[in-house]
């Protein structure tokens, strides 16, 4: 069996699969706002910031770590903003769980890249 074409079964099987059908559906419908779009746009942005920034051993600024607080206390109450980021979160969980299961097989051990 070829991996390619395996990895390329592997991909349309996430299409069809309940969370990436939920996950999209909620983002069309969270994205619809331009409010709820300029938020979610920002938040990722600081979101993957303070990621890049713990990967290199930075710390993030104040403000930024603040405003990406404040931010998320605001979409945390909107109703299709929440339900879109607890799908995304859902479908990440898989596809993390996905590439462990990968990982494995290159005897990769993802839990030491997180140990200090």
């Amino acid at each position: 069996m070829n991996p390619y074409d395996l990895a390329h079964q592997l991909a349309q099987s996430m299409k069809e699969s309940e969370e990436y059908r939920e996950y999209q559906r909620l983002r069309e419908s969270a994205y619809e706002d331009e409010t709820n779009r300029a938020l979610l746009d920002e938040y990722k942005r600081l979101q993957f910031r303070m990621q890049a920034k713990l990967a290199s051993g930075e710390t993030m600024p104040e403000e930024d770590f603040q405003r990406l607080q404040q931010i998320g206390t605001l979409l945390q109450f909107n109703p299709d903003v929440s339900s879109y980021l607890l799908a995304e979160f859902r479908f990440q969980r898989m596809l993390s769980e996905i590439f462990k299961i990968l990982a494995d097989v290159a005897n990769i051990d993802l839990d030491s890249l997180t140990r200090s």
